[in-house]
């Protein structure tokens, strides 16, 4: 792999990370596109980017890790049980949905979901603002929402949020609480690869995984506060319709 591929990955993986548009989706076309094989050095590398996206989330909410934000993140540790016991047992079953049909498909009916539930969502005034104010049941239902993310192409982001505005916060909140919720799911999964695939880190080059992993960081970084920002004067339905446009273009081109 070459800087300039680490680079360009490393945007992906950064900007896709906490958007509802699926990363792994965008990383599989990515690497199609750019011919990258799937070998050691490949494995190392999206290990080391989603690490740093993990650094993205601590930086951002570092005011989140406290000892007072207990009760949060108790929450937070509710809403990760689902797709954390759903993973585990039907790690292998997963992985053989790992195909191109399927991100095409997913991505679309994720967008029409998205555009579905913009179109009756209720007003901001009457949803949950603030995070640390969702409830253990809210959390919950947040939890089980996010196992569809499973699905490659679907979405962990898109899947979570989409969860907490059906249960009633508002749109800021939901992302803000699929940032969070990010954390356990990224380094239970991130952490298994490692230990998995430690040996593949020996002889890796060290410098295209530094620039993989300050790229990811940075974008990550970035991405999730504009995201904040965008949200406070639009709704996700521009994130719909990219969703189906892409999961159209797929079945065209890649199916």
């Amino acid at each position: 792999m070459s800087i300039f591929e680490a680079i360009i990955l490393g945007i992906i993986e950064g900007f896709t990370e906490f958007l509802p548009i699926s990363s792994t989706g965008h990383m599989i076309i990515a690497a199609d596109m750019m011919g990258i094989d799937e070998n050691n050095m490949t494995s190392a590398f999206m290990i080391i980017i989603q690490f740093a996206a993990i650094w993205a989330v601590i930086f951002n909410y570092k005011d989140k890790f406290t000892p007072k934000k207990i009760n949060l993140w108790m929450k937070i540790v509710l809403a990760f049980i689902p797709i954390g016991l759903v993973g585990f047992l039907f790690a292998s079953t997963i992985k053989e949905l790992f195909d191109s049909t399927v991100v095409a498909y997913a991505f679309i009916i994720g967008g029409v979901i998205f555009l579905i539930v913009e179109k009756y969502y209720k007003k901001e005034e009457h949803l949950i603002s603030d995070v640390e104010k969702v409830s253990y049941k809210q959390a919950l239902y947040i939890g089980l929402a996010q196992v569809l993310a499973l699905i490659p192409g679907a979405s962990r982001a898109g899947a979570s949020i989409i969860g907490a505005m059906l249960v009633g916060l508002n749109r800021k909140a939901s992302a803000e609480f699929s940032f969070l919720l990010a954390l356990p799911v990224m380094c239970a999964t991130t952490g298994y690869d490692l230990v998995k695939h430690y040996d593949e880190f020996i002889g890796a080059n060290l410098i295209v995984l530094a620039v993989g992993f300050v790229t990811s960081f940075i974008i990550a970084y970035i991405t999730m506060k504009l995201f904040i920002e965008f949200l406070s004067r639009f709704t996700f339905v521009a994130f719909g319709i990219y969703r189906i446009i892409i999961g159209l273009l797929l079945l065209a081109f890649f199916v």
